[in-house]
This record gives C-alpha cells, sequence and structure tokens, in this order.
C-alpha cells in the first residue's frame, strides 16, 4: 500500500528539516521525500495536508491503561483510541496494572492487546520491583526482552536509596532508563494538594514541593553514582527542574517530561473542591509553573507527557480528601501544548515536536521513531495549528471522564494520526 501526504508542511528535527516536501509511504514506512514537481506515484492515495503540519508521530513517555485488572477505568484499546484522537501515536503505559507489570508475561499480553486493537502503538514500562513493592527487584532483563523500554515503580516511588542504586545498577546492565515519581512519602504522606497558602485556606492537608525536590536530587546523585539513565516523571517543583539543569551541565545521565496540566494550572484550581484538580504530583503554585515554563523553554525539560490517568467517575465523586489522584489527557495534551505554549511564543513549532516526538524517541531508545526521515517508520501526526475547537468529556474516546478541561477551546488539534503507514484517526 502506498500513501502520498501532499501539500503539506514537513517538521523534522531530527532530520532538520523544516520544509513543503511530501511524505511517500510504502508497506509502513517512509520511502521517500518528493517535490510536488514529481508528481503521485502510481497507486498512491493522496492525503492532501494543504495547510497542516506533518510532523513524526507524537510518543507519549507516561500514561496508564489500567489492564490488566482495571478494565471499568480504561482498557488498552480504549486508552489507544483516546492516544490516536490525541495525535499520539505511539504511548508508553506504566506498570501499576493488577496485576503490575513485573514480569515478561504481562508485558508480552499489553503488547498483544494493542496490536489487537491495532490504534497506538504500545511500549510498556516494568516494574523497577516485585509488585512495585520497594523490595525486591524485578526480572528487569526479562522484560525487555519481551518489550519493555524502561523501569519505573510509578507512584509507589522506591523509598530505599540502597534499593534504587541497586536497581540503578541493574537497569544500566540492561540499557534500561529508570523512571521515578519522585516524591518523599515521608513528607507527603496524607496529602492531597499542593502545600501553601491555597491548602490552608481550604483546610486541606498540603504535600511539599521539599518532597519532590528531595527524591529528584537523590535519584541524580545516584544516576551520577551507577551511570545509570534516570528519568525524571512529570517535574512540577522549581527545586526538580533547577535540579535536573544542574545535572545535565554536569553530564549526568538524566533527563526529565512535564504534564500538560503542569504548565497550564495552578493550586488555585483547587479552590472548588472539584476532584478532577486532584493528581500526584499535586498543582503547585505560580512560582513553580513559571519555573517549568523556563524548563521548557530554557531544554532543561525534555518531553511533554500526559500522565494519562483515568478513573471511574464514582471514585472521583468522592470528598476531595477521598477520591483518588489523576485525571486524563490524552486527547488535550496537544490542544493545551498549542494554547500555553506554541500561541503564546513561548516555544516553536520545532520545539514542540522536539517535545513529543523527536526526544520522546530518544529518551527509550525506540529505533526508526522520532523522524520521518526514509527508511523509518511511518508514524506521523498531521496538525492543524489555527483549528479553533472545543474539547467535550462526554466526546471522549477513553472510558472515563476525570478531565478537567471539558468545555475548554482550542486552537491547535491533531487531525489525523497515521501509525505504521495506516490512518488510525482522522477528524471530521
Amino acid at each position: 500500500m502506498k500513501l502520498l501526504i501532499s501539500n503539506g508542511h514537513l517538521i523534522d528535527p531530527a532530520a532538520n528539516e523544516n520544509t513543503g516536501m511530501n511524505v511517500l509511504i510504502e508497506d509502513g514506512k517512509v520511502a521517500a521525500w518528493l517535490k510536488a514537481s514529481d508528481g503521485v506515484p502510481e497507486g498512491a492515495e493522496v492525503f492532501d495536508a494543504s495547510g497542516l503540519l506533518v510532523a513524526p508521530g507524537f510518543i507519549d513517555l507516561h500514561v496508564h491503561l489500567r489492564e490488566p485488572g482495571q478494565e471499568h477505568k480504561e482498557t488498552i484499546a480504549s486508552g489507544c483510541a483516546a492516544a490516536v484522537a490525541g495525535g499520539w501515536t505511539s504511548v508508553c503505559p506504566m506498570p501499576n496494572t493488577n496485576p503490575v507489570n513485573d514480569n515478561a508475561a504481562i508485558t508480552r499480553y499489553m503488547i498483544e492487546q494493542a496490536e489487537h486493537a491495532g490504534l497506538a502503538n504500545v511500549f510498556p514500562i516494568g516494574a523497577i520491583t516485585k509488585s512495585s513493592d520497594g523490595a525486591e527487584l524485578a526480572e528487569m532483563g526479562e522484560m525487555k526482552a519481551a518489550g519493555a523500554v524502561a523501569v519505573s515503580d510509578d507512584g509507589r516511588p522506591v523509598p530505599n536509596a540502597g534499593i534504587m542504586r541497586r536497581a540503578m545498577q541493574y537497569a544500566k546492565d540492561f540499557d534500561l532508563p529508570v523512571i521515578d515519581h519522585c516524591e518523599d512519602k515521608s513528607l507527603s504522606a496524607g496529602g492531597v494538594m499542593n502545600e501553601g497558602k491555597m491548602s490552608l485556606l481550604l483546610g486541606l492537608k498540603g504535600m511539599p514541593a521539599l518532597a519532590e525536590d528531595i527524591d529528584a536530587v537523590r535519584d541524580i546523585i545516584l544516576a551520577k553514582d551507577t551511570g545509570a539513565h534516570i528519568h525524571i516523571a512529570h517535574v512540577s517543583t522549581k527545586g526538580a527542574v533547577e535540579a535536573v539543569r544542574r545535572a545535565k551541565n554536569e553530564g549526568i545521565n538524566v533527563t526529565c517530561e512535564v504534564t500538560p496540566h503542569h504548565f497550564t494550572l495552578t493550586d488555585r484550581s483547587v479552590e472548588g473542591y472539584d476532584t478532577n484538580y486532584k493528581m500526584a504530583p499535586p498543582l503547585r503554585s505560580e512560582e513553580h509553573l513559571e519555573a517549568v515554563i523556563e524548563g521548557i523553554k530554557d531544554g532543561t525539560i525534555d518531553a511533554i507527557a500526559t500522565d494519562h490517568a483515568p478513573h471511574h467517575h464514582d471514585e472521583k465523586a468522592l470528598e476531595f480528601d477521598r477520591a483518588p489522584m489523576g485525571i486524563t489527557g490524552l486527547e488535550t495534551g496537544v490542544g493545551l501544548a498549542f494554547n500555553e505554549l506554541v500561541h503564546k511564543g513561548i516555544i516553536s513549532l520545532e520545539r514542540l515536536v522536539e517535545l513529543c516526538s523527536t526526544n520522546p524517541a530518544r529518551i527509550f531508545k525506540l529505533a526508526g521513531r522520532g523522524t520521518l526521515a526514509p527508511g523509518s517508520i511511518a508514524d506521523i501526526t498531521i496538525i492543524d495549528p489555527d483549528l479553533v475547537w472545543t474539547y467535550r468529556n462526554a466526546d471522549s474516546r477513553s472510558k472515563s471522564r476525570n478531565c478537567p478541561f471539558d468545555g475548554w477551546k482550542f486552537t491547535g488539534r491533531a487531525v489525523a494520526t497515521i501509525v505504521a503507514g495506516r490512518i488510525a484517526y482522522r477528524a471530521e
């Protein structure tokens, strides 16, 4: 099968291209870049991308697909449907399933379910420790052989520095990044929002920024000691951003990601006690949001990841201090990036593609992805940067509706998502 994406504007930072070339896809791979004067190859279907941006497929490094074990919140199929509708060709699900993805069998199961769904690619993240209980290391080599691209205990961060050090040494042997949700639970236990003026006013127990800062610094020191690759998940504090910046200047192998909600919202959003504004890490104060945006601008932050975390309506309908943490984000991530970063002149379109595709592919070593150079896998995100649209939770492809951006108007949207040369999603 041949597909020609014509008349679009190609942005591929990995190939140093920002041009009007047409992209020819054949048998799931990019066959060539063509000029308009080259015409349409024989037998090729044409996708007219006039006025649209053509980018390497966006890769979400941090999602929760809930399967196996919590299919009432999300399945791999429904999560992948939401992913392609949001412009993501690949997603990397965290291991906090039931049972935990701490072995090769579960890793393979997740990949097989994604292949059966035939939508987005799924690259699972395996657990650092068995059952993510922080005690005994999981079989990282077997999980990597089965398809895992990194390891993490996600919302149950490894509390013991000795175990984390051994985990980094072990992961380095398998060339696996170690991802940490940086949170010192001894400081944040019982907290439900950011600790500060707003938590005092609302009468809610706070989670101090210090809890994230301390764990981030610990992990960076351990990465320096072991030579392992540490990836800091969803940075949300000024201190964590500064720690990553210093570490990069020292040549330590550290990368990090940020969520759209942490560069969009502050803890003031919690004022109405709407549980759709409850997440971990929590929404921080303006000072931290500004530090995160500066980190995006200066290159300290490597990637945008949604931390898509679906929860059933009945769970989120509880009181604020009892409801689970997390929001859905696969279908709003690109819109928020355009609204808050691109259209405000904070980053360029090239930088957006770096944050959502080029760098994620590099961080998790996803060969053939993150670029549209000839020979690469034909995962492509096609965007209308000027399309004005409104997100509605009722229209979401996710099984859950716990998103705070219901009714928000956006300018900029992925209008087609192509996975391995096949159109997996096309907006009406």
